[in-house]
């Protein structure tokens, strides 16, 4: 009988999430699985405040939107809470990015010069990337760089891919979405080298609520244009980062995904496909990764043992 109450508590205390930030209106509320997630996020000890050292405390920021039904459900925790996402943001530098391509300013295949002290990355992201490190001077395709900051998450493209694109122009896209307080703001570099005006501006955040809508729409081919809808899929769809809510999703699972991580953040945000099953997940949780790991691989099992659940009531 507890357990029965405390689960209704939690869908009344979820149940006011889509007030936060304003939902979309063709994203639709599920206060029970709203409760459903925050049982899970309990179990797991997910729910309380966490220690982020000179930042003080935070909290998780976790979104779901279930595409198994006649119209998108949306479910979250904390999904307004906006948080750190270290490289989960280069995802909407490479909207713009595309979005310029589609209107013609430069293409894919255009010459970019990197130049210092963008070329930051001292160490792959990914150790096993054959591909070698950019360097001052070097002359590579718009294509390659997005490939490198998607895939990679390579911090040297991202930087190059900021100044192709310009911050102003970024947030621009990100205001016309109503993504109001995820703008970029910074490049993946030291405040001493950031461009003049940048030098004491805050830090970047998003919440995921914002990071799942983005995604509903590249799955909905309504991110921009069809076009840069799936280019930007074809890009997530070769992350080399396996390691967090990846690592324990079945094996014909496809998911479309950009990962995060840095000091107290550890983040991943991607759409999850396997021909039966197809839901959008954003989880920001504010743990280094060697605690994150271990908590995103039992949150995947639940979570994805939850929406085929779902499908089958």
């Amino acid at each position: 009988m507890f357990k029965v109450v405390a689960f209704l508590f939690l869908c009344m205390v979820v149940s006011g999430f889509s007030k936060e930030t304003g939902l979309p209106s063709y994203l639709h509320p599920d206060s029970v699985l709203s409760g459903q997630l925050a049982v899970i996020i309990q179990e797991l000890g997910l729910d309380g405040d966490f220690d982020v050292g000179e930042d003080g405390t935070e909290q998780i920021s976790l979104a779901v939107i279930d595409l198994n039904s006649e119209k998108p459900v949306f479910a979250g925790f904390h999904a307004a809470n906006f948080i750190y996402p270290a490289s989960v943001y280069k995802m909407y530098v490479a909207a713009e990015v595309l979005k310029q391509i589609a209107e013609g300013r430069y293409a894919l295949d255009s010459l970019i010069r990197v130049r210092s002290p963008n070329d930051v990355d001292r160490t792959k992201q990914i150790k096993s990337d054959p591909r070698p490190l950019l360097r001052d001077g070097d002359t590579v395709t718009v294509n390659y760089l997005l490939d490198l900051m998607i895939t990679r998450s390579d911090n040297s493209a991202a930087n190059c891919l900021i100044d192709l694109a310009k911050r102003e122009n970024i947030n621009a896209l990100i205001h016309e979405y109503k993504w109001d307080g995820s703008e970029v703001t910074r490049k993946f570099l030291g405040r001493k080298f950031e461009d003049p005006g940048y030098e004491k501006v805050r830090g970047t955040e998003t919440c995921a609520q914002h990071a799942a809508d983005f995604m509903y729409l590249i799955e909905t081919s309504r991110l921009v244009n069809p076009w840069v809808s799936m280019q930007l899929k074809s890009f997530l769809a070769r992350q080399l980062d396996d390691t967090k809510y990846a690592a324990v999703l079945p094996s014909n699972t496809m998911f479309y995904h950009k990962t995060g991580w840095y000091s107290f953040w550890t983040n991943d945000v991607g759409i999850v496909s396997d021909g039966r099953t197809r839901y959008i997940i954003a989880c920001f949780l504010p743990l280094k990764e060697e605690e994150a790991l271990p908590k995103f691989r039992m949150l995947a099992l639940k979570i994805h043992r939850l929406i085929r659940e779902r499908q089958h009531r």
